[in-house]
């Protein structure tokens, strides 16, 4: 158990707006591994990419906790923010985010406590609680109960943003379970997570100095205490990590572009549960998958390998494979119908377009959501191709007039999924 009042973290975690009116734009980087490149390549890539996303007026950059997927290099979070913390200067760094399945809080903790020594008051620890596989039999047969949730029934429009259906859970796959339990062994991740309001607690207690076990045993982490860094929960889902955020007064980062179905109810649940705490008052950030170009038709063209690198993290032996070239995947119509099912959700609420249609869209997802922040994503087999995304919309983002967008587009601009405009 521990104790702690009131921990050291900014008033709000947001930054200033943007010239034009529009709330804080930030990115999540999974450091993309394309077809015919390296692990090495990605990692160089995405450092070089964080010092544009700094002179663009990115808010902050976070980095991924991913382990053996051939298509994703963001193994280490903790490594890449303080790599690239040393080679920006405004930008904020951090996770999005460590596992408590494989990273004990504490060392997460301390990780980022000596990044933000030495890079005061741009760091963020973003924690979250990853997806373990049933044990056995009995427990398999029980997930899908376990896996019900508000919302994911069917698709519906929320203040004109598409929300889907939940995929079919693939939860009892056979192939999948062990894939996820061999990459368990090799990883080491042989730690068993306590509640999760428990570690947070040990994390926020570290902090304030005020932490002691369930004997009163007192603990210190010098890199942890007085750490400067601002402490965040990821969600999925709306259960134990958006109600834990909001019981103790935690911003979270609300995950639309993995579960686009449950995004709604999971900022929901975090509100309801809101006490002030860390924070006054509730702040939410929502991901968001986005491809950016010069034309529609031009973004439509770079769009088409993702379905088939979501169906590989979705049902592959190896996980996320190395990012398709365009022009290499089936078209979405000749896929088998089980296919499509079962990554319809991401490339329906995937935002493709030029940089109108793209501000539009974001916009939509920021207004049914109420998010203070948003985060987004971009994989493209050309690091070229990402990096002009995000030129793009940060020209069209943080220069334009809201104003003027609002009035010239209605509610309903989202409500048509991707899939139903691409030919």
């Amino acid at each position: 158990m521990s104790s702690h009042q009131h921990p050291h973290q900014t008033a709000t975690p947001g930054g200033p707006r943007p010239a034009s009116g529009r709330v804080p734009l930030s990115v999540l980087d999974l450091a993309i591994v394309p077809e015919g490149a390296t692990g090495q390549d990605a990692v160089r890539r995405a450092v070089g990419l964080a010092r544009d996303l700094d002179r663009l007026g990115y808010h902050r950059v976070w980095y991924a906790e991913h382990h053996l997927s051939p298509g994703v290099g963001s193994a280490s979070p903790a490594v890449l923010a303080a790599a690239v913390a040393a080679r920006t200067e405004r930008i904020r760094v951090g996770s999005g985010a460590v596992l408590l399945s494989t990273t004990s809080p504490l060392v997460a903790a301390e990780q980022f406590g000596t990044i933000a020594a030495l890079h005061p008051g741009r760091v963020d620890l973003g924690l979250g609680r990853a997806f373990t596989p049933p044990a056995g039999e009995k427990s398999a047969k029980a997930a899908p109960q376990r896996a019900a949730r508000p919302g994911a029934t069917g698709p519906r429009v929320v203040e004109g943003l598409y929300v889907p259906g939940a995929p079919p859970s693939n939860v009892n796959d056979s192939v999948l379970r062990e894939r996820i339990l061999a990459q368990k062994r090799i990883v080491g991740a042989s730690r068993t997570p306590v509640s999760f309001r428990d570690e947070l607690d040990l994390v926020l207690g570290l902090r304030a100095g005020t932490y002691r076990d369930e004997h009163g045993t007192p603990y210190v982490s010098p890199p942890v205490e007085g750490a400067d860094w601002d402490l965040w929960v990821l969600a999925s889902s709306p259960g134990e990590s958006a109600r834990v955020a909001g019981e103790l007064g935690l911003p979270i980062a609300a995950n639309y572009h993995v579960a686009p179905s449950a995004t709604i109810d999971t900022v929901a649940a975090y509100r309801e549960a809101f006490r002030p705490g860390v924070l006054d008052e509730p702040y939410v950030v929502v991901s968001a998958d986005v491809l950016v170009a010069d034309t529609i038709e031009r973004a439509r063209e770079l769009a088409t390998p993702f379905a088939d690198w979501v169906l590989s993290i979705r049902s592959g032996v190896d996980g996320a494979i190395a990012y398709p070239e365009p022009g290499t995947s089936p078209a979405w119509e000749e896929r088998p119908e089980a296919e499509r099912a079962l990554v319809a959700d991401r490339v329906d609420t995937r935002i493709v377009g030029d940089p109108e249609t793209v501000v539009q869209r974001l916009e939509t997802l920021r207004r049914a959501t109420g998010a203070d922040e948003l985060l987004v994503t971009t994989a493209t087999h050309d690091a070229d191709d990402a990096r002009r995304s995000f030129e793009l919309l940060a020209e069209h983002w943080f220069a334009a007039d809201p104003a003027l967008d609002a009035a010239a587009t209605p509610a309903a601009t989202d409500v048509a999924p991707a899939l139903a405009i691409i030919p």
